[in-house]
């Protein structure tokens, strides 16, 4: 089932908030899950809107575990992540200049699903084990990372709707950075850049997932 919601890859200009990200996995060992029907999902999510870049999609696929008495650490792995055409005006810096066309490539997969509590059908926890590799040209390159380039340890929060079938990643919370950025970037982006990915995907099929 597809959804028409927006994708955004955001280079801020100040620190995330990443204490409560790093701090959920103590609720994972305390708390039990029931998902149905669980098994193979896919997710599905359009854009219109960005900052450095906007991506025309964003598509995920993986699978989530199905029963009941689940631990909410790795309740679902998420194996293909597919990006759109992505792209920035250059526009904005300098006219008329063409818009840069970005390669956006996910890595380190598959990324994690992690659950963290449950208020009455809204489900919270993170996705992990993030890595997302970008170029424009040859010339400028980076690595969406948590805690360097290479450590595999890229952190977002996400909210799930029962009701829905809606999982929308958060701008808050996460601890992706960019790193090993190369000198062609010419300062759109920089080593060190927090960085908020925010999207909100159409889960296919619909879970339910509950606490206890």
């Amino acid at each position: 089932m597809a959804g028409t919601r927006y994708v955004r890859v955001l280079f801020a200009g100040c620190a995330a908030a990443l204490t409560a990200a790093l701090s959920v996995t103590t609720a994972f060992a305390a708390t039990t899950w029931t998902i149905k029907p669980g098994g193979a999902i896919t997710a599905k999510s359009s854009t219109r809107t960005g900052n450095l870049f906007t991506c025309t999609s964003l598509s995920a696929g993986g699978t989530v575990k199905t029963g009941s008495g689940l631990a909410g650490s790795h309740a679902g792995s998420i194996s293909a992540v597919s990006f759109g055409r992505c792209t920035s005006p250059l526009g904005r810096f300098r006219e008329p200049l063409p818009d840069i066309v970005w390669t956006v490539q996910a890595a380190g997969l598959p990324w994690h699903l992690n659950l963290a509590s449950d208020d009455r059908g809204v489900v919270r926890g993170t996705i992990s084990h993030i890595e997302i590799k970008v170029s424009f040209l040859p010339a400028c390159s980076a690595v969406i990372d948590g805690t360097s380039g290479t450590a595999t340890d890229g952190i977002v929060r996400f909210r799930y709707t029962n009701s829905t079938g809606q999982l929308t990643v958060l701008t808050t919370g996460g601890n992706l950075h960019a790193y090993n950025v190369s000198g062609g970037c010419a300062g759109l982006v920089n080593n060190g850049n927090p960085v908020t990915i925010s999207t909100t995907f159409a889960l296919s099929p619909k879970q339910t997932i509950t606490s206890p």
